[in-house]
């Protein structure tokens, strides 16, 4: 007769053998109103397969952040899908600004928050973004409006502290085309 420890350790060797999927280390992502757990099955599957985002959701930080390459696609997305209501710089229009220091929704600080923003929608006009660009877009978007950011470096909470204090205010520039070595994600169109 088997012990309970000999049946359990059993059992965990007959879901190995049958193929249950992994225990998860990626974040959870929340509603920004509610509070309710969003779903990533309610968007398109595009996107979910990119290396960055897999890696955001392994670490709620933007792997897209800083990397110069990709800023051009983060704005002609940004300008496709945001501008009518946040304005070509982020400034606001309908929608609340973006490129200063004052947050609607505090979560925003963080990639994480920002994401579940984007994802999930806000009070008023702003709906789910999932249908208009797809997660990994999402992150190059994101990418975009933080760069595009006038606020205080020390209230730019989605970098570490190194980082913030290199921080420079958005110049005015227009985002560099990406080079021949940027991530296919960050190609431009064509």
């Amino acid at each position: 007769m088997l012990d309970r420890l000999s049946l359990s350790a059993a059992a965990v060797c007959l879901l190995f053998a049958l193929g249950a999927p992994a225990a998860q280390a990626d974040i959870s992502l929340n509603n920004t109103v509610t509070g309710e757990p969003l779903n990533l099955d309610d968007a398109p599957a595009d996107g979910k397969d990119v290396a960055a985002f897999k890696e955001f959701m392994q670490t709620g930080k933007n792997p897209y952040l800083g990397k110069p390459d990709c800023l051009a696609k983060g704005e002609e997305l940004f300008s496709g899908a945001c501008s009518g209501c946040h304005g070509h710089l982020a400034e606001g229009k309908i929608g609340p600004g973006l490129n200063d220091d004052y947050w609607t929704y505090p979560q925003n600080t963080t990639d994480k928050g920002m994401f579940e923003t984007v994802f999930g929608g806000a009070s008023g006009q702003m709906g789910p973004m999932y249908n208009s660009v797809n997660v990994d877009e999402m992150l190059l978007v994101m990418a975009w409006v933080r760069h595009l950011y006038v606020g205080s470096p020390d209230k730019a909470e989605w970098l570490d502290e190194g980082a913030r204090k290199t921080l420079a205010k958005y110049d005015g520039k227009p985002a560099p085309k990406p080079g021949a070595d940027a991530p296919a994600e960050c190609k431009m169109g064509g």
